[in-house]
């Protein structure tokens, strides 16, 4: 992608990105929306056309990552960075990153919604190219924030686990001053997360558009998020239903174990049903207990507990 093509690209994203989230600010407050880099993002390439969103508020085709910034009405530097699943192939922002901030914002924490190159959408630097978004947008976020806690959903929470467990690596040669901040989290909350992508969890969307069906056993360790927990790894939430079908709900476990190993703080939910991709929880199933849970543990990790 050349710089005429990046600037519309930017153009096109602002209007779509405003016109699927101005209900949104209308009801929850003051929202914005930022770039993630000045010009066109590491390694270049990707998709020339605007971004496309579903019917659902499913977003692919990002040619311009950025971030949208919900706002309460009265912010006190808590910051949360929200990552929609959907495989690597698509953000479910409509389904999950979208109502978690809505509920996020009502309980007085800025929100950021993160909407992240998709590695097999032409990105000339693959795989790495929704890690390096989700770098940049904690470096952006803790410019601007006292705090930083991280919600990742399915692939989102592979993202965004990864992204909280390896805060030194440099995923991207630096672009300007901002890239000389620490890309950290405060503490990292994962729903129904792909954790693992070795043997034998391989079955994923993850798996196949970050590594390939046929990838060696270091390619996918060194893509498993478990593989990078130390002590200085922040505290994590783990929540997942026991008949996920899709992120194995060994998942959980095998971060759970990880954590436990390093002396990392974890606390863990898991729900007899509630299968994958239930968001904030659908009413009357037990998955629906979560957010109640993670509001506890957030307030407490943001420095508001009791």
């Amino acid at each position: 992608m050349n710089r005429r093509h990046f600037l519309a690209s930017v153009a096109a994203t602002l209007v779509a990105t405003k016109s699927e989230l101005s209900f949104a600010s209308s009801l929850y407050g003051q929202s914005q929306i930022i770039p993630l880099w000045d010009g066109v993002p590491p390694g270049g390439g990707g998709p020339e056309s605007k971004m496309i969103v579903s019917a659902t508020g499913a977003q692919h085709q990002i040619a311009v990552p950025t971030l949208t910034v919900m706002t309460p009405a009265h912010p006190d530097g808590r910051a949360v960075l929200i990552a929609g699943g959907g495989g690597y192939k698509r953000i479910e922002t409509g389904k999950e990153s979208l109502p978690a901030a809505q509920w996020l914002t009502r309980r007085g924490y800025t929100c950021y919604i993160l909407s992240y190159r998709l590695p097999s959408e032409g990105w000339n630097d693959g795989a790495l190219v929704a890690l390096q978004d989700a770098q940049r947008a904690l470096r952006i976020i803790r410019q601007r924030e006292k705090s930083v806690s991280v919600l990742g959903f399915s692939a989102g929470g592979h993202l965004l686990g990864m992204a909280a467990a390896r805060p030194e690596f440099q995923s991207y040669p630096p672009t300007d001053k901002l890239d000389s901040l620490p890309a950290q989290a405060d503490s990292a909350a994962l729903i129904y997360p792909v954790i693992t992508l070795e043997k034998p969890y391989t079955h994923t969307s993850v798996h196949r558009i970050l590594v390939s069906p046929h990838a060696t056993a270091k390619a996918e360790a060194a893509w498993s998020v478990q593989n990078y927990v130390t002590p200085a790894a922040p505290p994590f939430f783990l929540v997942q239903a026991e008949d996920d079908p899709v992120s194995d709900p060994a998942n959980t476990l095998i971060m759970y174990a990880a954590c436990q190993k390093a002396g990392v703080p974890v606390e863990m939910h898991r729900y007899a049903s509630g299968g994958h991709g239930f968001g904030m929880g659908k009413p009357g199933t037990p998955a629906a207990a979560w957010p109640r849970a993670y509001e506890k543990w957030l307030e407490h990790r943001s420095g508001t507990g009791k």
